[in-house]
């Protein structure tokens, strides 16, 4: 089952803006002020449509990151944000919602560029980018506390207050996404921000804290430090001065964090990893399974921790729903992000390509029936075409570990409690789906699953108002929803003696 390609990457019709934005190298954001990283080091960020060099940004390490804790320490404490009412957030909030609005087809284009997402996808992303300030401006004024019951003559109330300086590290499959979610809730606690974006795509979150400011945030309030994960991010974690570090990526880089945090007892919030399992069920419908499950795993190319990596069929339907699969794999288009066409862009990087291929490697090694896919596309960039191994063992390496581009394995269960330990027997336990026309089966099914997303006849839909992390090795604590503003505020409680 061949999968569409377009020709070789053409000249995309960029906006004007965007390309003296490219030709000059970025800077760092410390202090309302744009400056050099004190190195004088910087990096190119490079294009997996063509494997060019979009632009440069500077490449901050500890010195920098210390300059940045110092003045969002100063601004934590300064009366023009620590003074701010809740109500002026909500309003600042929501001038940063209108002004990445108003320049949100710019936004979406420097993504496509940073990391090869399709234009249609990026557009959406930036929607999403709006929308997530949008709702924690409404939050801003609802940060209440408590009053309990206490003895006679005591008053007793609990008051929460901002966190501190929160250190944000965001990857590279959805750069503004993550950006959003960490910054926004941070920000309408009280808090302040120093924002680092993946080496691999530091181009759109440049613009999106250029856009930030233009909103008239106090200096200090929000930072940005561009730079790598083992200089700038390892000092993020360690810093003494920071209060909070937020991150999303690898369950490995996840670990280095947690051990750096230990130093001044960080709060630390990590959305890791996932080996989401996608069960089919034997009544299930298995062209709506197939259609929502192929977006599952091609979606940003794979590149999503919640991708459908395991998808556990029953023995009596795995053959019918593994030609499905292959139907709907073979309609995805593969070319150039700015192409309206284009449904599935590149991986993200070189680096990122030889460890995906790799695994076709694996797991024709370990047995696995290779059914679509396989292969890289003989052209510029850093394409890989959708891949389908059948007849996996939950034991192979592709079906235990997190391969992160457009592969996905092919599970046979004989019945329900095969399914479910078979879905529970990993390390991680971020989301995972089922697929049935018995809600009984469905509900009961959701609840003996470890994750921390349950999907019921569909895949990938989240929303701002519910909560989302993972079980397990999957990551700590939850973004989104008004549990997202725990991880940003202590809890003080107050006795006063009324006697």
């Amino acid at each position: 089952m061949a999968t569409r390609t377009e020709p070789a990457p053409k000249l995309a019709e960029i906006d004007p803006g965007i390309t003296r934005f490219l030709a000059q190298h970025r800077k760092l954001l410390i202090d309302g002020e744009w400056v050099e990283a004190q190195s004088g080091k910087t990096f190119a960020s490079i294009n997996p449509a063509t494997g060019k060099v979009s632009g440069h940004a500077a490449a901050g390490d500890a010195a920098d990151v210390d300059l940045a804790v110092r003045a969002a320490r100063r601004a934590l404490e300064h009366h023009s944000w620590a003074g701010m009412s809740p109500h002026e957030r909500t309003r600042l909030l929501l001038r940063i919602a209108n002004v990445i609005e108003t320049h949100a087809e710019e936004l979406a284009q420097i993504e496509s560029l940073d990391n090869g997402s399709p234009l249609t996808i990026t557009r959406m992303a930036v929607a999403g980018v709006v929308d997530t300030f949008v709702y924690y401006a409404g939050w801003a004024t609802k940060i209440y506390g408590e009053t309990n019951p206490a003895m006679p003559g005591m008053l007793n109330y609990t008051v929460r207050e901002p966190v501190g300086v929160c250190g944000q590290i965001v990857p590279w499959n959805g750069p503004l996404t993550a950006a959003a979610w960490k910054v926004a809730p941070a920000l309408a606690t009280g808090n302040t921000v120093i924002l680092k974006p993946a080496e691999q795509t530091p181009l759109s979150s440049i613009r999106l804290a250029e856009l930030i400011m233009e909103a008239g945030l106090p200096k200090g309030v929000f930072n940005l430090i561009t730079g790598f994960g083992e200089t700038a991010g390892a000092a993020i974690a360690a810093h003494p001065g920071i209060d909070k570090v937020g991150f999303t990526g690898s369950t490995e880089v996840g670990k280095k964090i947690l051990t750096a945090s230990t130093g001044n007892l960080k709060r630390v919030t990590l959305e890791l990893g996932g080996k989401s399992p996608n069960i089919i069920f034997k009544d299930a419908d298995l062209d709506a399974a197939a259609a929502r499950s192929t977006m599952g795993f091609c979606f940003l190319s794979g590149q999503i921790c919640v991708a459908a990596s395991r998808m556990l069929v029953h023995e009596s339907v795995h053959d019918a729903f593994a030609e499905k699969l292959g139907a709907g794999v073979a309609t995805h288009v593969l070319g150039d992000p700015f192409d309206a066409a284009t449904t599935m862009g590149p991986v993200v990087s070189k680096e990122q390509f030889d460890r995906v291929t790799h695994y076709f490697d694996v797991g024709r090694d370990d047995g696995a029936r290779l059914m679509a896919g396989g292969a890289a596309l003989d052209r510029p960039g850093f394409f890989i075409k959708p891949t389908i191994f059948a007849a996996v063992r939950n034991d192979m390496r592709i079906a235990r570990e997190e391969i992160f581009g457009p592969v996905t394995t092919l599970i046979p269960f004989r019945d329900e409690d095969d399914a479910i330990r078979i879905a529970n027997d990993t390390q991680f336990g971020l989301a995972a789906a089922v697929w049935t026309r018995d809600l009984a089966t469905a509900h009961r099914t959701a609840r003996k699953l470890k994750a921390g997303t349950v999907w019921i006849n569909t895949y990938l839909h989240t929303d701002l108002m519910s909560p989302f992390g993972g079980y397990k090795q999957s990551g700590i604590g939850r973004e989104l929803g008004r549990q997202s503003l725990d991880a940003f505020t202590e809890v003080k409680s107050v006795f006063a003696n009324l006697d």
